[in-house]
């Protein structure tokens, strides 16, 4: 037996009725409680989303079951006592509003539209640059924000003037907005009153504190210090607890920071480890090398030797163990640094200088032509192209086809998905050439 039968009332049924009988009730009373049928009654349209409301509660088994032993009581709170949907986003989603927006009181505090317990935040996007998350660094920036005025201490009046009733929302604050969202549906908001902006108050004119004009709070300078830790993540959040704006009667809120990375010219960083690419002569790709290969993030030149009689292929990929990002809060384990090995060919000027016949000589022989010889050859002409003009065309060819030419070199990161972002900065490639 239903301990309450509030909603039942509503939709006019019996405790006992059955889901049919609930829903034709609905049906019927929809008909007649319609706002278009009742166009000089200024509750139509609250009583119109009660029975809506109530018939959202009851044709559903489990809040019915719920409601049937425990009452409105029973659906308060996220997922109500037997763990169905949360009711007050229910109301939300249906209405645009809580259930106290119709008349259903689940007895308790707080709600949807319960105050704050502080001021809002302040989220701050911070661009930083890959050097400072690597070594380091202490912020210091000037900042302006709201605080409650001293002079009338943040009641906005003038001496022992005294606030009004807003008449215009009647002290609430707010005012309900509604919308048809279907036939048989109204949808309700609250917004702010425009008149009171919100408060609920309206304060004369002349009963203002001449220092805040009556908005209870002024602009406040301040300037805050905080610390970007060596290893810190993209998106990483830098709360300074209290630093924010400030509300009558509210301790201020906070201000965040979140952190951007900057474009590098030189390093991509893949959590901590670090990707660099540097350019090789063809002697040092045939003959060895001993140099400084990297300018380190932190100033450092890294110098690598690679091993004798190693050649040097394009695109071959080198570990420096230990030389990527310092762990976040652990800067003392690093991760890597994955250097691509890019083969600078000689250039014309320098072809021309050289004896070819003796270079020939030195260099490996020119491979044959393929075996057995085609029936027909055909002469074609020489001409550089670019891969970029390919990439812009429908090509028919296979999913793989620049992965088999054109390997990834960090990560498993699709090609196209690296040229379009290229080319949609209009800027250069995320790692530059050192």
């Amino acid at each position: 037996m239903a301990i309450e039968t509030e909603l039942y009332d509503v939709l006019g049924v019996s405790p006992t009725a059955t889901g049919d009988e609930i829903k034709k009730a609905y049906r019927k009373k929809a008909r007649d409680l319609h706002p278009d049928k009742n166009p000089s009654d200024p509750n139509a349209i609250r009583n119109f989303q009660e029975l809506g409301a109530a018939y959202e509660i009851l044709n559903d088994p489990n809040t019915r079951e719920v409601y049937d032993t425990h009452g409105m009581q029973g659906l308060a709170g996220p997922g109500g006592l037997q763990g169905g949907p949360d009711v007050e986003d229910l109301f939300a989603q249906l209405f645009g509003g809580g259930p106290a927006s119709f008349g259903f009181d689940f007895g308790g505090p707080g709600g949807p539209f319960g105050k704050r317990n502080k001021g809002e935040d302040s989220v701050i996007p911070y661009e930083v640059s890959l050097e400072d998350l690597y070594n380091g660094k202490t912020v210091k920036v000037n900042m302006e924000k709201q605080a409650e005025c001293g002079a009338c201490k943040g009641s906005g009046a003038k001496g022992s003037a005294k606030a009004k009733k807003c008449v215009s929302c009647d002290g609430n604050g707010w005012k309900h907005v509604y919308s048809q969202v279907s036939t048989v549906r109204i949808a309700t908001s609250r917004a702010p009153c425009v008149d009171c902006h919100g408060t609920g108050e309206i304060l004369r004119e002349k009963d203002r504190c001449k220092k805040c004009k009556g908005e209870k709070v002024v602009e406040e300078k301040t300037r805050q210090e905080f610390r970007i830790e060596p290893g810190m993540p993209e998106g990483q959040r830098i709360v300074l607890t209290g630093a924010g704006d400030q509300e009558p009667g509210l301790p201020p809120g906070d201000v965040i920071f979140v952190l951007k990375t900057q474009r590098h010219t030189s390093f991509e960083r893949s959590g901590s480890d670090l990707l660099a690419t540097v350019s090789i002569t063809l002697s040092e790709a045939l003959l060895g090398f001993d140099r400084i290969l990297i300018h380190h993030l932190d100033g450092r030149g890294v110098r690598v030797a690679s091993p004798r009689g190693k050649v040097i292929t394009s695109g071959m990929t080198i570990i420096l163990r230990n030389e990527g990002m310092p762990t976040y809060k652990n800067p003392d384990a690093r991760g890597n640094l994955y250097v691509v090995m890019q083969l600078e060919m000689p250039s014309e000027d320098w072809m021309s200088t050289v004896d070819h016949k003796e270079l020939a000589a030195l260099l490996p022989p020119k491979k044959a032509d393929i075996e057995p010889l085609p029936e027909i050859v055909d002469h074609v002409v020489f001409e550089e192209g670019s891969l970029a003009e390919v990439r812009a065309r429908s090509f028919p060819a296979s999913s793989d086809f620049f992965d088999q030419a054109f390997p990834s070199q960090f990560g498993e990161g699709d090609e196209n998905d690296w040229e379009d972002e290229d080319e949609a900065d209009g800027g250069p490639p995320e790692c530059q050439t050192q």
